[in-house]
């Protein structure tokens, strides 16, 4: 009985060795897997019309003397003019949402009545599609009309990204182009397009260097979980005593 029960107990142990291994390697893999945290309105701090905060970086793509140069520009366009404009950047939308409808129920959320929306400008940018939105309030849009508010989103901001995530250069651009129209200046326009040649980087980002990290210590943990029960086998084999005593 005793044998018996050695024998019974040490299968046990054997097979929890075998099995430690791929538990490990399966608990890494899905915590290097893990994608970026989707960002919802709820998550967004509350703003009312007249706060100080001008610029809501969460993507982190602003250097902050950018962000401070385009917060005084806007801090000054609310003195002159009455006229508040703000950009959010998040890093990933929740599922299923866009960022005409995040930025509306950004705008809603903020600013929830007709009155406080009315000298409101919002501008939203992913940084994982770089998809834009922009919305108005009802004061803001006989100067700053639907079609140049449009041409900020989907020129001024992303022709910069287009050639190469110039994310500073796109919203110094747009805060100039906002700033200027709202003070009742003549529009400047969006950017002028040229076809030029786009030659690879050599240097990657950072998100793409963090994947190849990730997808690295994956396959490093997949390769470790063939061979640790492998070798833990031969060793327990070896280490048997012989059957011929």
């Amino acid at each position: 009985m005793k044998q018996l029960l050695k024998q019974v107990f040490s299968s046990q142990k054997h097979l929890i060795w075998l099995i430690l291994p791929l538990v490990t390697v399966i608990f890494a893999a899905s915590l290097f897997a893990t994608p970026a945290s989707a960002t919802g309105v709820y998550q967004i701090p509350s703003l009312t019309a007249g706060n100080d905060t001008w610029v809501l970086d969460q993507g982190e793509v602003i250097s902050r003397l950018n962000e401070g140069k385009i917060s005084s520009a806007f801090k000054d366009l609310a003195k002159q003019t009455d006229k508040e404009v703000r950009i959010v950047t998040v890093r990933r939308l929740d599922y299923g949402e866009t960022p005409e409808s995040f930025t509306k129920e950004l705008f809603e959320k903020w600013f929830p009545t007709k009155a406080a929306q009315a000298n409101q400008t919002l501008l939203v940018l992913d940084t994982v599609t770089n998809g834009t939105a922009i919305i108005t309030g009802d004061q803001v849009k006989p100067i700053l009309t639907d079609s140049i508010a449009e041409s900020v989103a989907t020129e001024t901001v992303s022709v910069p990204l287009r050639n190469g995530d110039k994310y500073n250069q796109a919203f110094l651009d747009a805060s100039d182009r906002l700033v200027a129209v709202l003070s009742g200046k003549a529009d400047p326009g969006p950017p002028q397009i040229t076809n030029n040649v786009q030659v690879g980087g050599t240097f990657k980002k950072a998100e793409e260097t963090n994947q190849g990290n990730a997808t690295a210590w994956v396959v490093g943990l997949l390769i470790a979980a063939t061979v640790i029960p492998m070798a833990t086998y031969y060793i327990y084999q070896i280490n048997q005593p012989s059957s011929n005593g």
